[in-house]
């Protein structure tokens, strides 16, 4: 029975992509899977799956690479997915001594604008550079790519491009998906906010748009349903002061919820929103919960992000826009209001668009038969 490990620093163990998605398809189809994160402590078996997660994510980066190298000599894996360089660094001597495969599965933006917003200018700038020149080190040591968007195919694929690689986007199973298509009420609307709480995230832009909207139809009911959490306490601050600066009436504040049961918790709304700030980091994403709003049903409001227009085009079920045009994308929700067939179309759309384009079901066999290959070359 075939071995495959997967290390992740700053990813949970239960992470959706690593543990439901790819752990589970790899398990079923006979392999013996292992996942190690640095997030939190848990050690068991989950599902058929085993976990040893260790809770040491602020501990030093040799701390981390030594309780990877211990892991992998103790599970000796016939292949290793890694999610973060230093997953794939760690395990370099295994790797080479024992002649396995090594996946790089690229999700995030390397180096991303949280890991240098603590340095200043010009730290700032050769911080960047050295873990730019580490992601590269990382890449010449794997022997394979895992993307998730095409827009962060870049360096990796341009310098080593002679690696084998597969596009493997964050599209959900249908297990995850409670389908909650909605007929809309002319008279009520519930617009949803869901993940991180913040600025970057565009919490200001749908507070904005809200208040344009009850301004320009006074006697609409708009419910508000937020189902998140602020992270950084500075978040938490500006948060407060726009609740109070905007004073809604009808708003509901959810913690983040399970994984398994994320599309029941906004099964009641009508609209959703993704409303980030528009900068290099963002613009080069493919958010995750766009395809659980698709496969849910809903029609949704984005901001018109390049990760977004390069990997689908223009949406059939919502609209990409300007995140702070909070006039323009007031209009489009009131066209929805104005014409309740018109919102239905989009609702069916996206429902329609998961079964036939974005769900796991279609790319899974890919992804095991690229890790069956690895290990077999």
């Amino acid at each position: 029975m075939p071995k495959v490990l997967f290390l992740t620093t700053s990813h949970s163990y239960n992470d959706d992509r690593i543990f439901y998605h790819q752990a589970k398809a790899l398990r079923d189809n006979g392999y013996e899977v292992k996942i190690c994160s640095l997030c939190t402590d848990y050690k068991g078996v989950m599902d058929g799956i085993e976990i040893e997660s260790f809770a040491v994510l602020e501990e030093s980066i040799g701390t981390k690479m030594e309780t990877f190298r211990k892991v992998c000599l103790a599970f000796h894996p016939d292949c290793i997915i890694g999610s973060e360089p230093l997953a794939i660094v760690a395990v370099k001597k295994f790797v080479k001594e024992h002649k396995i495969s090594c996946i790089y599965d690229v999700t995030e933006w390397y180096p991303s604008m949280s890991m240098l917003q603590k340095y200043r200018f010009p730290a700032k700038i050769f911080h960047a550079l050295k873990f730019s020149l580490i992601q590269l080190y990382a890449g010449f040591l794997s022997t394979h790519f895992i993307f998730g968007e095409r827009t962060k195919k870049f360096p990796l694929a341009y310098f080593f491009g002679f690696r084998k690689q597969i596009m493997l986007p964050y599209y959900p199973d249908y297990l995850y998906i409670k389908e909650s298509v909605k007929q809309l009420d002319p008279n009520v609307i519930k617009l949803c906010y869901t993940g991180q709480i913040s600025k970057d995230k565009g919490i200001d832009n749908f507070f904005n748009v809200i208040d344009r909207l009850r301004q320009k139809l006074p006697a609409l009911q708009i419910r508000i349903l937020i189902i998140g959490s602020t992270i950084q306490e500075s978040d938490e601050f500006y948060f407060s002061s726009l609740l109070q600066k905007y004073t809604f009436d009808d708003i509901e504040i959810r913690k983040p919820t399970s994984f398994e049961t994320f599309t029941e918790a906004f099964a009641e709304a009508d609209l959703c929103f993704d409303l980030r700030e528009i900068n290099f980091e963002n613009n080069h994403s493919l958010p995750i919960k766009l395809f659980y709003f698709m496969g849910a049903g809903k029609p949704v409001i984005y901001s018109d992000l390049k990760g977004i227009r390069k990997h689908m085009g223009e949406l059939s079920f919502g609209s990409l826009v300007t995140p702070h045009d909070a006039e323009a994308i007031s209009d489009i929700i009131i066209h929805y209001i104005r014409d309740p067939e018109f919102y239905h179309s989009h609702a069916v759309n996206a429902r329609k668009e998961f079964k036939e384009k974005y769900n796991w079901e279609l790319i899974k066999d890919s992804f095991v038969d690229f890790v069956k290959e690895s290990i077999d070359q």
